[in-house]
């Protein structure tokens, strides 16, 4: 299982809001899939899968703000 996480975005900025998800809970993604788009008060940013396997979780629903670092979303690996 693999996490994906918010990632260091920028000077300054602490907090990101989930914009959109491009996939859901049981689709199949791969490492350079975007599958999240986060908006913070000076840009917006996608989030890349990171690795290849199937998403098990959505952990910050779209329209919610987390912190830098936190858990977007859980991928379980896949061959």
């Amino acid at each position: 299982m693999s996490q994906v996480l918010i990632p260091e975005l920028g000077e300054g900025i602490e907090k990101a809001v989930v914009a959109c998800w491009h996939c859901k809970v049981g689709d199949q993604v791969y490492e350079e899939d975007d599958i999240v788009e986060l908006v913070t008060d000076k840009a917006t940013f996608n989030v890349s899968a990171g690795s290849k396997g199937v998403v098990k979780q959505i952990l910050i629903p779209e329209g919610k703000e987390a912190q830098i670092g936190s858990v977007l979303a859980i991928i379980e690996a896949s061959t």
